[in-house]
């Protein structure tokens, strides 16, 4: 509640103090009656407050819901008080009932959007917003639209929340643009026509057209004509003033008594027939009887002809040339016009009901499929005669789906596939190296194909691939077309698992001498054993492995044997100090494996005796021990080899001279022994493949699977089986022996037992439907014989003596030729006779007779199939061609009209080129004897022509086709779809261009006409592609390292680079060679070459005691690099191959023991450092006495220590894992799965690769994955598919047609398989076939009879055209023949019209011409907005005038405009330019396709104000331009004042016309509607032309042409002298040329006269 008075200040006057107090107190006093006088009980400051409504609730849905709010009483000041403060009375209620929405109401509201109201503009809304100035692209507006909740049921209104609950409320409004007003659009004019009248004044016209109409409240068009007078000279003799015009002619009429009297005469012809036919004999009559059967039949009388003949007529007036109508007899003419005539009674069409509709052409439910279709139809009751209405189409279809509640849901169609055929290598091989394609035993990556096939899908059927053995669950092929979807692959790679080879280790050495059979020690003989054990896995267990066991015979052979483990230090005997004593042995029992047994086996054996030695006493010679024996120099022994082994020692320390024992000599410091004494007959078991798995008898044969799992080849097992193979035993280098020679422990078994596959038969599809029949029948109509065609296709085939597959997989028979070709065509029947007008309404008409003259006469025809019989109209409406005309206009011959017979036709030429020949015709009658008939040059009786030169002449045309090679093999089945092989893909082709054949007039004939079948041919070549082709693999290099993980490579190298196409090489290195490598890890045995170092030689005393033999000495002895195997070290190698480091010393200096000196063994190795290596740790290394020295002396200690400093010689030691090597296939393999390998290598802490026993002795954690899988990408090459088969032609003529095929691809390459060819489609031109047409000659002039002007007709004539297709040929007349097989039809219009009604314009008429052609269809557009608004094309109708007395006479200027599709959308823009001989510049309105117009250019807007022009521009219609100089409006031109400023504007004159109503000299002023405004473009004085006219009103010279041409000619003198001039004195040219160009402007002073 507010307090407030409106108005009072503005009724006090006076601003005094005194005023202002009043007025306070005033506004209080109303404001506090105000607030009292709302209410009555004195509360007046206190309201009722509410809040808004809650939520509706309750627990029904629907109306019986309820929702409350908040009331409060407030006061005017805000705050909230008592609720008695308040008026209870009126206090609002705080609940109300309310529809409750529930789920379920949603199928029942919804919202109803409304129709968008017109677009409003946004300013014309927006209070006070100024309207754009101009429009760019459009005006934006807003529209709007009702929206409201409905229940759906009846559409009655609801309460917008209860749809508001399911979906928010449409938008009530939206943005939209108002199209810029379209301002019609014009063309330039055409150029002037000629004077309309030969002497006198007439007028000459020129018009133009409209090319876009006024839309959108645009701009009307302007004036299309513009008229000019012409005087071509005086008129000599009268002009003719009066013309004879014909008028149209009146609608058809039937006269009143022509029924009666047409009844009267048909009964009186009857009887007379009737009365004549009696006077034949009886076969006359019946013949007679026929006739008359058959012409009843062929009359009008059916129920679909009803045509009438009546009459017709029109006026025939005198015109004056003002247009006034004047007496017959002004006009002077010998034959009058027809005035009447027969005619046709128009008839429109009459139809009958339509039919009810057709069942659903879709009988099956498929929301996703295509709808159906059903159809309708009428029938004709009438059909149209005259210019009755046309027939409307008597078929309409509807779009429609099946209705009903049992209909089967729809036929789907889905891809099917044979199960995969076998994994092959040799396909992946032949496509790379057929070198390798024939090789066996391959495996790793390979192809597998299969066919795809199209089949109805049934959710019965679904899982026919899961049970292949029930035949009959394998589905029907259908056509692949009826198939969606992607096609299932047709070839994948797989994997055939590359056997694993046997790996063993190498030999161990010989065993002892044992028994074959330890249990049974029966007999002396015995074997020597060595064995060799399986390393890895092999594929198919150890039964593929080679032998593992090798024997020799021996003698006395033993199970049990001692074994020496020690021997205790040689005891001296007698307890003396040194002398002969013995070493006790220390022996355990093992048998023939070494392995250790229990003692009392070894009992049959002596045990070991102690070993006799010797301690040197202190003045004895000291030897050192033995060396173990070396490796045996020969594995066996014969006759001429020996095995031998030998040990050594060296001296120590010499004897003492006497008393002392003596030193060997040196033959005695070595021993040699044999070894190896068994005999080289090495025997082993050799063992043959195994054979198939065969039917164990021993088992149940019931070849059958249930429940079996797969083998690891995927199979199914059924049952069990066995397998055998041979074992012999075999001599080494010898062959088979007796099985006696081998030892029966290790031989191998001969069977095994096998798990046998299931037997697989042959699984086919049934056969397709038989493929449908074409209907194709020749020229005469009868059927042509073809045939039909169905196959079937294998899913599974047989395998494990499974059942065949039938031979035949297509079967073919012939079709069923239909009796009769399909195909309906018209029957003409005879021409009725011709029917005059009644006489008695033409017996007024002059020259008129009753028996002759122009009729008009009627015939029937039918429909009939081709053969002949009688068949429904409606067929022939539907598929025959045009009906016939079924009336015509005749001629019945006067008495004195001369009756002639037609022409015959042309007799026959002998010979093209040769000869004429002739037709003929003959008078009739009475025609013979009449005179003017006799004259031949009015009625000639022959006709002669030249026999036709039909020369032809044949040329190529077009391009050449791509290179097609001969067909290798059928198209691809349209029933499945295999993967080919080896596709010819290259080699000899054909390249095609068609050929041409012209006649002698350069007219397209059949190229039959030119003995060709349409095409040159030409050999052309398709490269093959040459593959990248590498060398072998080159070997294995040796491992990188000695000791420990090394790598090993092997590469290949570039043979020959891919050309054509071909495989690509894998990759190029830095010289552009192709080089593939293998890196892969290898390990050296650190043991595999050590160091071999031969005994000590003698001391060498260096300061000799020849009596002592002691003192300072050097030793040396040979060390060499040597080959380790298990037997020892074999032969020497490169001493590189051994670690540098542990080399032995071949040399060392010491002292040589003297006599009674200590003598001490040689050092034992140092012993290990213990980790960590600190230099508190220490390692020793120990000797031991060998000679004690005499009293007195001592030994030396005979132990030695160093601290273990790191990497010096204390180490630690950890794992190095080496990189991954290249992924590694069988040698049988091309591609596939592979394994990728690494290696553990134990690394010391100084970096050097050491034996991995080192890692292994601390317990390292070994974490690493030695070996994973990988994959080498198959090289698979691209697969393509045939050929399809070559489309239709482009074109049914003319010469570019083309055809078609393309292929797809079936694999797409892989790896470094072959790339697809870029050429996936071929062409190949279309043999050349003319292009006939019907097409229409130009209309004729209007024709009136023997008169003026007038309606008349005008006609044309339907012929036939040939051109070569293109869209420039205009095409050439030929025979009409030659069109006959075509649908009589102009540009697809069947409604031909040959003659239609015109004017012709009497003299002096102002007529409207005839309509223009359509103009192009434009766009409206709006380019800025991205937004079309429609496409539209016009045409128009300008003016044409002939007299100028008769200009108010012209009827307006018409345009009419249609839509159109496709239109292009325009740009209109300004364009200026200067002429050669003007300063001005010209200015158009040009359209963005180069066309000049006017109108559609953006208005260009005048200044605001004349300031900017200097001195302003004051003058009469004058304005001040852009580039600031003053110009003239338009239709007026610019005067100039001697200065060169614009003295005045003088008005344009164009056209002066004396008007009909004063002769005297009344002006009537036409002006220029093309506006010539003002650009931007050019600076300067722009956009006017001078409209100066040369000539006067009399055709002469005016006099200022005169003064201008002489002008020009002093000043042309003017300059040829000041040229003379320059040339004349060149000393001074700058002074010269300076004075001579002072030339003031020339100026054209103009005063006003119009007559300029």
């Amino acid at each position: 509640m507010g307090l407030g008075w409106r108005g009072t200040g503005g009724a006090i006057q006076k601003r005094t103090e005194e005023s202002w107090y009043h007025l306070v107190a005033l506004l209080l006093l109303c404001g506090f009656w105000e607030a009292h006088t709302q209410t009555d009980d004195g509360k007046s400051v206190y309201f009722w407050e509410t809040g808004p409504w809650g939520r509706c609730m309750g627990s029904d849905c629907g109306l019986g819901g309820s929702q409350s709010r908040a009331v409060w009483c407030a006061h005017v000041d805000g705050w909230t008080t008592l609720h008695t403060n308040c008026d209870q009375a009126q206090r609002p209620s705080n609940q109300r009932n309310c529809f409750r929405v529930c789920d379920w109401h949603k199928d029942l509201y919804d919202w109803k959007l409304g129709a968008w109201n017109e677009c409003v503009p946004v300013s014309a809304r927006t209070f006070g917003a100024p309207r754009q100035f101009t429009c760019s692209g459009g005006e934006e507006g807003i529209q709007i639209r009702e929206v409201g909740c409905i229940l759906k049921s009846d559409e009655s209104p609801a309460e917008d929340a209860i749809c508001e609950y399911f979906e928010p409320k449409p938008r009530l409004e939206q943005a939209c643009l108002i199209p810029c007003p379209q301002d019609c659009v014009v063309s330039e004019y055409s150029p002037w026509t000629s004077c309309s009248k030969t002497c006198g004044t007439g007028l000459r016209n020129r018009v133009r057209s409209v090319l876009v109409p006024p839309l959108f409240g645009g701009a009307a068009c302007p004036n299309l004509t513009e008229f000019q007078s012409c005087k071509p000279g005086p008129c000599t003799g009268p002009e003719g003033m009066y013309s004879l015009r014909v008028g149209p002619w009146n609608s058809c009429a039937l006269p009143q008594t022509r029924t009666a009297r047409q009844v009267k005469r048909r009964k009186g012809k009857g009887q007379g027939l009737r009365e004549r036919a009696g006077v034949k004999d009886p076969e006359t009559r019946e013949l007679i009887q026929k006739k008359r059967t058959r012409n009843r039949l062929n009359r009008q009388e059916s129920p679909f002809w009803d045509i009438q003949v009546g009459y017709q007529n029109r006026e025939v007036t005198c015109i004056h040339r003002n247009g006034s109508t004047v007496g017959r007899n002004m006009c002077l003419t010998r034959d009058l016009p027809l005035t009447i005539q027969s005619c046709v009674l128009p008839t429109d069409c009459k139809l009958t009901d339509w039919t009810i509709w057709s069942p659903c052409t879709k009988t099956c439910m498929n929301p996703e499929s295509p709808r159906g279709n059903r159809t309708r139809t009428r029938q004709v009751l009438q059909f149209p005669v005259g210019e009755g209405a046309e027939c409307p189409p008597l078929e309409q279809f509807e779009s429609c789906e099946p209705q009903g509640e049992s209909i089967p849901p729809c036929a789907t169609y889905t891809w099917r596939t044979t199960e995969w055929s076998d994994c092959r290598v040799d396909t992946l091989l032949s496509q790379q190296d057929r070198r390798r394609s024939n090789l066996t035993g391959l495996c790793g990556g390979g192809l597998q194909t299969r066919e795809v096939y199209c089949v109805q899908a049934n959710a019965e059927l679904l899982k026919y691939l899961n049970d292949l053995r029930e035949k009959d669950k394998a589905s029907r092929p259908v056509e692949n077309k009826l198939c969606e979807g992607p096609i299932p692959n047709r070839s994948q790679l797989c994997q055939i698992p590359c056997p694993i080879d046997c790996e063993v280790s190498p030999w161990g050495a010989w065993g002892p001498c044992t028994f074959e059979n330890c249990d049974d020690q029966a007999g002396k003989k015995g074997f020597k054993l060595r064995k060799r054990q399986i390393t890895n896995e092999p594929t198919g267990g150890p039964g593929n492995c080679p032998h593992l066991v090798e024997a020799v015979p021996c003698d006395e052979p033993t199970c049990y044997d001692w074994q020496l483990i020690s021997l205790s230090p040689c005891i001296p005997d007698d307890g003396k100090q040194c002398g002969s004593g013995t070493q006790i042995v220390q022996v355990q029992c093992v048998n023939s494996n070494g392995e250790k047994v229990e003692r009392n086996l070894c009992t049959s054996n002596p045990t070991p005796e102690p070993v006799p030695c010797e301690v040197p006493c202190s003045r004895d010679c000291v030897l050192s021990d033995w060396t173990s024996w070396s490796t045996c120099s020969q594995t066996c022994s014969s006759k001429t080899i020996e095995g031998k082994q030998m040990r050594t020692r060296s001296i120590l320390a010499y004897n003492a001279g006497e008393g002392g024992a003596l030193c060997p000599n040196s033959s005695a410091l070595q021993e040699v022994r044999n070894c190896n004494e068994h005999p080289c007959t090495v025997y082993h078991w050799q063992t043959g493949p195994w054979g198939p798995c065969t039917e164990d008898p021993s088992t149940s044969s019931f070849n059958t699977s249930v429940g079996v799992p797969p083998n690891s080849d995927g199979e199914v097992p059924c049952s069990m089986g066995m397998q055998t193979r041979k074992v012999i035993c075999v001599r080494v280098n010898v062959g088979q022996v007796p099985p006696k020679k081998c030892p029966d422990g290790p031989r191998p078994s001969t069977m095994r037992p096998c798990q046998l596959p299931c037997k697989k038969d042959c699984i086919m599809t049934p056969f397709s439907d038989w493929a449908t029949c074409p209907i194709t029948c020749d020229a005469a109509g009868i059927a042509v014989k073809k045939k039909q065609s169905r196959k079937r296709l294998i899913i599974q085939m047989p395998s494990n003596g499974g059942q065949e597959c039938p031979e035949v997989l297509e079967e073919e028979r012939d079709c069923e030729v239909p009796k009769i070709c399909p195909g309906f065509r018209w029957k003409t029947h005879k021409w009725r006779k011709c029917q005059l007008v009644t006489w008695f309404l033409r017996q007024d008409t002059p020259g008129a007779q009753e028996t002759c003259g122009p009729g008009l006469q009627t015939r029937a025809v039918s429909c009939r199939q081709l053969d002949g019989t009688q068949a429904d109209i409606s067929e022939c409406l539907k598929f025959a061609k045009a009906m016939p005309a079924i009336t015509q206009r005749c001629q019945l011959p006067c008495q004195d009209d001369c009756q002639l017979t037609n022409w015959s036709k042309f007799s026959s030429c002998t010979a093209d080129c040769v000869g004429v020949r002739t037709r003929k015709r003959s008078l009739i009658g009475r025609s013979k004897k009449k005179d003017k008939c006799k004259n031949t040059q009015m009625y000639p009786l022959s006709e002669t022509q030249y026999c036709p030169c039909d020369k032809y002449n044949a040329q190529p045309v077009g391009n050449w086709s791509d290179c097609i090679l001969p067909e290798g093999g059928r198209v691809e089945s349209i029933l499945g779809m295999k993967v080919q092989g080896d596709i010819k893909e290259c080699g000899q082709g054909y390249r095609y261009q068609a050929m041409v054949c012209y006649d002698q007039d350069n007219r397209l004939v059949e190229t039959s006409r030119c003995n060709s079948h349409g095409y040159i041919e030409e050999a052309c070549i398709i490269p093959c592609p040459s593959d990248c082709k590498l060398s072998e693999w080159s070997n294995w290099s040796r491992c990188s390292k000695s000791c420990g993980s090394g790598v090993k490579v092997r590469s290949k190298w570039l043979r020959e680079k891919p050309y054509n196409g071909g495989r690509p090489c894998p990759k190029l290195d830095h010289i552009n060679q192709a080089q593939v490598y293998e890196v892969v890890p290898c390990q050296s045995d650190c043991k595999q070459y050590v160091w071999v170092a031969e005994p000590w030689s003698v001391w060498k005393v260096s300061n000799v005691d020849l009596k002592e033999n002691c003192g300072e000495g050097v030793q040396t002895r040979r060390v060499r690099c040597m080959l380790n195997t298990i037997d020892g070290p074999s032969e020497p190698v490169e001493d590189y191959l051994c670690d540098p480091e542990e080399m032995p010393l071949g040399a060392r200096e010491s002292r040589l023991p003297c006599p009674e000196d200590c003598v001490l063994s040689d050092w034992e190795p140092w012993s290990r450092c213990t980790l960590p290596c600190t230099r508190s740790n220490y390692r020793v290394r120990t000797a031991y006495t060998i000679r004690p020295p005499s009293v007195g002396r001592e030994c030396p200690d005979t132990t030695e220590k160093e601290p273990c400093s790191l990497n010096l010689n204390c180490f630690n030691y950890f794992y190095n894992i080496t990189d991954w090597s290249t992924c590694q296939l069988s040698p049988n393999a091309v591609c596939g799965g592979g394994i990728k390998t690494r290696m553990l290598d134990c690394v010391r802490s100084d970096g050097k690769s050491v034996d991995i026993k080192f890692c292994e002795e601390m317990n390292l954690e070994k974490k690493w994955q030695m070996n994973i899988s990988c994959v080498v990408e198959c090289p698979v090459n691209c697969q393509l598919s045939e050929w399809s088969a070559w489309s239709e032609c482009s074109q049914t003529c003319g010469l570019e047609g083309k055809m078609w095929r393309q292929r797809s691809v079936v694999q797409a390459s892989q790896g470094d398989g072959r790339p697809c060819p870029s050429q996936m489609e071929q062409w190949k031109p279309c043999p050349v076939r003319p292009c006939y047409r019907w097409q229409y000659s130009p209309w004729s002039e209007c024709r009136v009879e023997n008169v003026v002007c007038g309606h008349g007709m005008r006609f044309r004539n339907l012929s036939c055209f040939v051109s070569d297709g293109s869209s420039d040929g205009e095409g050439s007349l030929v025979d009409e023949e030659l069109c006959s097989n075509l649908e009589v039809a102009v540009d697809g219009d069947k409604q031909i019209r040959l003659k239609e009604s015109c004017v012709l314009p009497c003299p002096g008429e102002c007529y409207l011409m005839e309509w223009s052609d359509w103009s192009s269809c434009v766009n409206i557009c709006a380019k800025e907005a991205g937004v079309d608004f429609a496409s539209v094309q016009v045409r128009s109708r300008a003016v044409l005038a002939q007299e100028p007395e008769n200009l108010l006479l012209c009827p307006d200027q018409e345009w009419e405009s249609q839509p159109c599709t496709g239109g292009e959308c325009f740009e209109y823009k300004w364009f200026s330019s200067i002429g050669p001989n003007s300063t001005r510049p010209l200015i158009w309105c040009q359209r963005s396709d180069g066309l000049n117009v006017t109108g559609g250019c953006p208005p260009m807007n005048p200044p605001e104000d004349n300031s900017s022009c200097d001195p302003p521009c004051l003058m009469p219609k004058s304005f001040c331009s852009e580039a600031g100089i003053c110009m003239c409006e338009e239709g007026f031109t610019e005067v100039l004042s001697t200065t060169g400023q614009l003295d005045q504007c003088a008005p344009i004159p164009i056209l002066e016309i004396p008007t009909a109503g004063d002769k005297k000299g009344d002006v009537k002023t036409s002006r220029a509607i093309n506006p010539t405004l003002p650009t931007t473009i050019q600076p300067g004085r722009n956009g006017r032309t001078w409209y100066l006219q040369p000539y006067g009103p009399d055709g002469k010279l005016k006099m200022w042409v005169y003064g201008v041409a002489a002008g020009a000619f002093v000043l042309l003198i003017f300059i040829v002298s000041m040229i003379y001039l320059a040339c004349k004195k060149p000393k001074r040219p700058q002074r010269q040329r300076q004075q001579n160009n002072r030339l003031k402007p020339l100026t054209l002073a103009y005063d006003g006269d119009t007559d300029m």
